[in-house]
């Protein structure tokens, strides 16, 4: 048995024995057969059984719930979707203020579930935090962000600009420039999430096969290395392992993100920083920092990893001294006092990213197969959305969830946008990554001459728009 308790520190914390569920060993016929014990198949197993209790469900598991990004992510549960407005942009006014409601009651939704469920995940929704934090030139960027989505018939209860003044009330960091407020967005202990959702869609009937990887897979059947699923439904829900399921891996991306966490800091050294409420928070810079205070104390952050030729996943996530003291570099930016903490855990996941950065949600009533994936860093959040939505898709009701721009109601995997062939997708990608990278060391130079910084802004803007 893998030494699952050291994939991160949320999977370190349970109290629970990590004793595997029995393997998969005889053939099955089922209803539905879900490919993955993530948020998105336990989601999805969790409303197809709460709408239709008469279904036949199994899901197998390579690993055990919650090995992947389930099991490792950062505990932002956002009422957001990555490219949101870009994938709203077109709606008419009422349509797409309805849409934004939908994106914002899901911390609300999950709130309801684990209150009835009886989940305990250290649910805390205090709102997330984007914070101009290291140099001016990003309140400039976050305002012009602000500037679109008011245009787009949001406002202030949605999301709010802070003052230094005021974003000191609720965070402190050592050159407060601003920043955003956004109310719709809880913090979790992401592995109590996935293990209690095991849990509750067990006790509702569904088997869960654990060190049942899949072999091989197609319309009507999967199969593992000792046994076969048939089913009138598959849903492949593996979302960063697409690649371990072909054809996905075209049109499904595994990249890296790496996370550490301190040990548990005192009430002085959190008086100082502040985060009372369970606040998210994010630096403004396209390093893509994200943290959180945990229920213990400890200051989890997280950064922007890498992405690996061919897409292959990355298994070892022992992080390097230079991935531990980047992230340690980073939050120290913002908090002085935390430059030489003690990091306990270090870890990091696979997560998917589709083409155009948009994520997807698809049925194919003609060949049996539905998904959800490309969240792009905000699964926790869009994997609960995404198992509504397939469970709707699947049992055919026509629902405000299956009529979003994200949904593709009719069409196969073709209807997805393939990623371009390598070594292409490998050269752009780094190629981007080093014009960010560039971008934020000039910008955290206080030295830099104004037409460096304003070229590297330039540069990192283009490249940044390549990828959409």
């Amino acid at each position: 048995m893998p030494a699952w308790r050291t994939i991160s520190l949320w999977m370190d914390q349970l109290e629970e024995p990590l004793l595997p569920r029995p393997a998969l060993e005889h053939e099955l016929d089922v209803d539905v057969v879900i490919i993955g014990a993530g948020y998105t198949g336990l989601w999805t197993a969790y409303y197809l059984k709460r709408q239709a209790p008469e279904l036949n469900i199994a899901i197998v598991e390579a690993q055990t719930a919650g090995f992947g990004a389930s099991g490792r992510n950062g505990g932002w549960l956002m009422g957001n979707l990555l490219g949101e407005d870009r994938l709203l942009a077109g709606l008419p006014a009422e349509q797409r203020r309805a849409s934004f409601d939908l994106l914002h009651s899901i911390p609300d939704e999950v709130a309801i579930v684990i209150e009835r469920e009886g989940i305990d995940c250290d649910y805390r929704k205090g709102g997330v935090l984007y914070c101009a934090a290291r140099y001016p030139e990003q309140a400039h960027s976050l305002r012009q962000y602000l500037d679109g989505l008011y245009a787009q018939g949001l406002n202030q209860s949605d999301y709010r600009w802070l003052t230094p003044e005021q974003l000191n009330q609720q965070i402190r960091v050592a050159r407060p420039y601003g920043g955003i407020y956004a109310p719709h967005c809880a913090t979790i202990h992401p592995a109590k999430l996935v293990r209690g959702l095991a849990r509750t869609v067990e006790r509702m009937g569904v088997n869960i096969y654990e060190n049942s990887p899949v072999t091989a897979w197609q319309s009507g059947s999967v199969r593992t290395a000792k046994a076969s699923v048939r089913a009138r439904w598959v849903v492949p829900a593996v979302e960063g392992y697409a690649v371990t399921l072909a054809p996905l891996g075209r049109y499904q991306l595994p990249v890296q993100s790496l996370l550490v966490a301190t040990e548990p800091l005192s009430a002085a050294t959190w008086d100082e920083i502040g985060l009372s409420r369970g606040q998210a928070f994010s630096e403004s810079s396209r390093q893509v920092t994200y943290g959180q205070r945990t229920a213990d104390n400890r200051l989890v952050f997280g950064a922007r990893g890498g992405y690996q030729f061919a897409g292959q996943l990355r298994h070892n996530f022992d992080l390097t001294r230079s991935e531990v003291e980047l992230r340690r570099y980073l939050f120290g930016e913002l908090f002085p006092q935390l430059k030489n903490v003690q990091i306990t855990h270090s870890w990091g996941g696979n997560l998917g990213m589709s083409r155009n950065f948009k994520p997807h949600m698809l049925c194919d009533v003609r060949s049996g197969i539905a998904l959800s994936g490309g969240y792009g860093g905000e699964g926790v959040g869009a994997s609960n959305l995404g198992g509504r939505t397939l469970a709707d898709l699947i049992l055919q009701r026509d629902s405000q969830l299956v009529r979003q721009p994200w949904v593709i109601p009719q069409g196969g995997l073709d209807a997805l946008r393939a990623w371009e062939p390598e070594p292409l997708r490998w050269l752009g990608y780094n190629a981007i990554i080093r014009s960010f990278i560039h971008e934020d060391r000039v910008l955290a130079d206080p030295h830099s001459a104004p037409w460096r910084r304003k070229l590297a802004t330039q540069v990192a803007g283009f490249m940044e728009g390549l990828m959409h």
